[in-house]
This record gives C-alpha cells, structure tokens and sequence, in this order.
C-alpha cells in the first residue's frame, strides 16, 4: 500500500471510530455530531460544499466525506461501519440481503461520464459511438487515424498516434457507469471485460481518483479517458460527442443527462441503469449517484441526525446542486426519495 493510501485509510479509521463512539458535548445546546460518510469520488466536490453549507447552518453537525470508492463505501455500510456511504453504482440485491444491518439507496443528483481526451493540434468535437469506444477500451483500435475513428470524423485530421488509455482503478462507480454502456453496445466488451466497478480493462494505464484521471489526460498527449462531466469542464478538458439511441452525437450537459433520467423507467427501490436511453437529446452515459444509507442507526441521535441532513439535500442542497452545474432529481422522483428518507431512524 503506497503512503497516500495508507494516510486515507488511517483517517477514515479514526473517523470512523470518533464516529461510532460519539463526539463530547461541547458547551451549551445540542450535542455536536460528525457524520462520517465514505463513497466515490465523482460526487466529493458537491457532497463536500453540502457539508459546508450543512455545519453553517446546523453548528452542531459536521460532516466529513472520505473518497474511498464506490465499493469500498458499500463494503462498510453493509458491514454496519459509518453513517452514510456514496456510490455511483446499486449495490447487488444479494450483497443488500446478506447485509448486517437494512439499507435504503437513494439518488442524489444525476451524473453524465465525460469521455475526455488530449489530441494537440488537432482541431474540432470528437464524435465517437458505443461500439468504436468499446473497441478503444478493449485495445482493439490502437490510433488515432483508425478507419473507424475517421468515418465518425470526417471533417477531423485525425493523427496517425498510438491512443493512450486511461482508466481508473477497481472498485470505482466510474468504472461501473461506463462500462454498463459499453455492455449495452458491445457483446464482445460484455464478454471480455464486463460490467462493475472492476472490469478486466486489457490495456491503459490506472488513475486512482476522478482527479488523477484529468491530471493524466491534460498531461498525457494521445490520450483517452472518462470522468465526471463538472469534473471535465473545470479541468478544461475536451468531452466527446457520443452517439445516443437514437443515433445522435450527444455532449453532456445538465439537460442530456436529465433527459436520460426521464426516458428511463426507475423503480420503486430507486435501482435504475440511465444509460443508453431513449431519446434523441439524451446523454447516453449518465446515471444516479446513491447515498447507501442504514435504515436504523446503532445511536438514535446519529439516526435522527441523518434523517435531518437528508431532508435538508433533498430540499436546500438540491439548488445548491444546480448551482453549482449538477443536473438535479425529476420532482416527481425527488418527491418519492423524500418519502422514502421517513424509514431512516
């Protein structure tokens, strides 16, 4: 385990501690409460400004958000061990059965995975489909100048350079995102690397964090890689037009991505795949990202200091998403996820 590693896994051990063991009264009023969540990377920035914005408002609550990984943060939820977790992927019907404790999945924003890539002097929008992409994460389109690259861009002068592939390490909700695309589009990507938060990826280099991965494609000319769209837009990064169902090359903005969550039919428990949707202005690589929340918590003051943070994300931090560039929950979906907040105890 390298040291930057092992300082993130001694910090959640110990908040994870503090958390569980209660935070002393400090001074008059309500009892201060640290809530400890861990979870993907791709939504840390929002979680973190809703924590802020939280504790400004409600002194006696702090939250800390520790960017582990979606299955890490699923691993430690359903192992009964902090308070909240944050994933971009639903947890296995299996793994939520054999759990220790009951958890409830809830979407918080909507997300669009930009395809992201450096080709210096190389003007134009890349355009790109599900099929080529999945050729391209399988190392089965190595340049550039690939026929089949150059067909969906003909006005591009495509260079005849080796593409450099980036992806991100097990266990990320990235990872799972785009990969159920690229099993919807490619039987053979379905079969050779599969859906997860782990595909068998053949070729690339790894980025550990969302951070990492725009680092690597900004530095790291030729190069191919995936994030969260905020994340790519802030990073200055170019974002591919991918094409959707309905055969249109799609950027991803607040509203392509919000019109994946509309055409999708969600279910009742909130598990829902956005991706490939119906719908000629839909983002075909979006999703939820979850909170994995227990149902009922092992201290009644953290549970109803919870259920009181939810209700504020669900309310407040929904405009703050918007805000701050996030496609936010369809009313009538955001309506059923606050009447679902009422089991949390």
């Amino acid at each position: 385990m390298n040291s930057r590693a092992q300082v993130v896994r001694t910090t959640v051990c110990f908040l994870l501690t503090t958390s569980i063991a209660g935070v002393p009264v400090a001074g008059q009023g309500q009892t201060p409460v640290t809530l400890v969540a861990t979870g993907s990377s791709l939504p840390e920035p929002l979680y973190v400004a809703w924590g802020d914005a939280y504790h400004a408002q409600h002194p006696e609550t702090q939250l800390r958000y520790l960017p582990e990984g979606t299955s890490e943060s699923a691993r430690k939820i359903l192992a009964g061990v902090g308070d909240l977790g944050g994933g971009d992927a639903p947890t296995p019907e299996n793994e939520l059965k054999r759990a220790n404790v009951a958890v409830l999945e809830l979407p918080t924003i909507l997300i669009g995975i930009a395809i992201v890539y450096n080709l210096p002097n190389t003007p134009g929008g890349l355009r790109l489909s599900g099929p080529v992409l999945a050729d391209i994460f399988l190392g089965k389109v190595k340049s550039w100048s690939d026929p089949a690259i150059v067909k969906l861009n003909p006005t591009m002068k495509l260079p005849a350079q080796p593409i450099q592939v980036v992806h991100r390490t097990d266990g990320k909700g990235a990872n799972y995102i785009l990969s159920d695309f690229l099993c919807k589009v490619s039987p053979e990507f379905l079969a050779k690397a599969g859906r997860g938060e782990s595909p068998k990826w053949p070729v690339g280099v790894s980025a550990a964090r969302s951070q990492d991965m725009a680092d690597k494609v900004r530095e790291t000319s030729w190069s191919i890689g995936y994030t969260e769209s905020n994340l790519a837009q802030s990073a200055s990064l170019r974002m591919a037009h991918i094409k959707n169902s309905a055969g249109e090359f799609v950027l991803p903005t607040t509203k392509s991505i919000s019109d994946a969550a509309l055409e999708s039919k969600v279910r009742d428990d909130f598990r829902a795949s956005l991706t490939n949707a119906a719908g000629k202005d839909s983002y075909p690589i979006a999703s939820f990202t979850w909170l994995y929340i227990p149902v009922k918590s092992k201290d009644p003051e953290r549970g109803r200091a919870v259920a009181a943070y939810l209700r504020w994300v669900y309310g407040e931090g929904q405009q703050i998403a918007q805000d701050r560039g996030y496609a936010t929950l369809p009313d009538k979906l955001r309506d059923k996820v606050i009447a679902a907040t009422a089991e949390v105890h």
